[in-house]
């Protein structure tokens, strides 16, 4: 009996299991977008183009001048009733083109939208990296004030000589420098007499 129950609520399907995709006996065309975008975008720049208004004004005059002008038996579109099929035509061009120039807007905007978003990241960085670099060099400025300057420290040890060359009395002290003991090489050489002394003496001959 067991058995029963098991296999009946394997076979049954309930509300928590998904439904199998059921098979199409002719496949969804699925074309695809980048490739078909990129194709009808270029069609409907090339119908903006003076070429294509060209090449369309000379498609009708000859339509035109066939209809009209050309023999009886080849004419193809009748210029009793308005040219009709011509008329039809262009209307399906109108039709056909107004989807492919939103297509085109559409990419187009696209386009533009990941560019904003890519120019406010730049720009978000750029604010991050300039705040950074005010900050940094706000902080070089205040340990820039601590630092002694050269007119500082000639200050501080100018009083710092005041304050030694004054003796608790008021009275400056002098300072006396030693003598220096000559060397060898200066008592070796011969001395040399004042010119007051030798211009009184008169050479010996």
């Amino acid at each position: 009996m067991a058995d029963v129950v098991e296999k009946i609520r394997s076979s049954s399907s309930g509300l928590d299991t998904p439904r199998e995709a059921r098979k199409r006996f002719l496949n969804r065309p699925r074309p695809n977008p980048d490739r078909f975008g990129s194709a009808t975008e270029n069609f409907a720049r090339f119908m903006g183009t003076p070429q294509f208004l060209l090449y369309m004004t000379v498609f009708c005059i000859i339509w035109l001048c066939w209809n009209t002008f050309g023999p009886a038996d080849f004419r193809f579109d009748s210029a009793a009733l308005g040219f009709t099929a011509l008329t039809l035509m262009l209307s399906l061009q109108a039709s056909y083109a107004a989807p492919l120039l939103l297509l085109a807007q559409n990419r187009q905007d696209d386009r533009d939208r990941v560019s904003l978003r890519q120019d406010r990241q730049r720009a978000e960085r750029n604010l991050s990296d300039t705040e950074y670099l005010t900050r940094e060099i706000a902080e070089l400025r205040i340990a820039l004030r601590e630092v002694a300057t050269r007119d500082y420290v000639r200050s501080e040890l100018r009083s710092v000589l005041e304050e030694l060359l004054e003796t608790t009395d008021g009275q400056e002290l002098t300072l006396k420098r030693k003598p220096r003991k000559p060397s060898d090489a200066t008592v070796s050489l011969p001395k040399v007499q004042p010119r007051s002394q030798s211009a009184g003496r008169k050479p010996v001959r």
